[in-house]
């Protein structure tokens, strides 16, 4: 048997905790753009993208963190993302790292997994029919 072979059995748990974490993480960008909490040292101003974003970030947020709707909120958000990157953060500089988009793409792709893998363990989806 392989090392890590009996880990796989709990791929739905860990898929879970993946998702609830993000969530929290992403609940946490919206609720600054929104409601400047936690306090930021420089606010967002409330532009009309900057409160859209902040709506899909908080309330999409949630109901990741909720584990519903999982995967059509996964593309919306992975969606945003993609599109944060490269209005906001690839303009200032090609590499991610001098750009501050490490955040931003990294959710992007694990919403884009969530789109394919599901919700995982710990969700409503899997109590809806």
């Amino acid at each position: 048997m392989k090392p890590f072979e009996s880990l796989a059995q709990y791929r739905p748990q860990a898929l879970g905790v993946l998702r609830i974490m993000t969530a929290l993480q992403f609940i946490e960008h919206g609720s600054q753009k929104l409601f400047n909490f936690p306090v930021s040292a420089q606010p967002h101003a409330l532009t009309g993208l900057t409160t859209a974003a902040g709506i899909l970030e908080f309330a999409g947020g949630i109901l990741l963190a909720l584990g519903l709707f999982t995967r059509p909120v996964a593309f919306l958000l992975a969606g945003e993302m993609a599109i944060a990157y490269f209005m906001a953060h690839m303009p200032r500089d090609f590499f991610p790292v001098n750009n501050s988009g490490d955040a931003a793409i990294s959710f992007c792709f694990i919403f884009l997994y969530l789109i394919f893998a599901g919700s995982g363990a710990f969700a409503l989806d899997n109590r809806r029919g």
